[in-house]
């Protein structure tokens, strides 16, 4: 059996090994709020009076969808993990400006809200906050380039 001869200063945990632990948490936890409640609206909306504004539900089921990604890729971190929460984050980030400006430039294309309507500002502005705190926390907890030690 290896013995581990690393000092326990030297015995630390690469930063990409937990997107989800420390702060991550708190944005783990924000992600998975803001995936079970835009699916539920949107699984309401959709089931209910989809025909009053199709666009506009089918966005907010988009908008569940990427949080749903990102809470996964927050939660299991590591290569797949973080292309995940890029990949969602980025997302969002693009979806929540188009969607934020449309829905103000043309209020008649969204008759009913969505998650990303005025920038997120029917829940606070979180959805326009939370990618940005997203990609920040990813690019913090990047893979160092260090090489490896023996």
């Amino acid at each position: 059996m290896e013995q581990d001869t690393q000092r326990p200063a030297e015995r630390t945990r690469p930063r990409d090994a937990a997107l989800g632990s420390g702060p991550g948490r708190v944005l783990l936890t924000i992600y998975g709020i803001f995936a079970v409640s835009a699916s539920a609206r949107a699984g309401v909306q959709i089931a209910t009076k989809f025909s009053e504004a199709p666009l506009a539900y089918l966005l907010s089921a988009l908008a569940a969808a990427v949080y749903i990604a990102a809470t996964v890729g927050l939660a299991i971190g590591g290569h797949r993990g973080r292309i995940i929460a890029w990949c969602s984050c980025s997302v969002e980030m693009v979806g929540v400006l188009v969607v934020g400006a449309l829905s103000l430039a043309d209020q008649a294309a969204f008759p009913d809200a969505t998650v990303w309507s005025g920038f997120g500002s029917g829940y606070g502005f979180v959805p326009l906050v939370l990618p940005v705190a997203g990609l920040y926390w990813l690019w913090h907890n990047r893979p160092s380039k260090e090489p490896a030690r023996p």
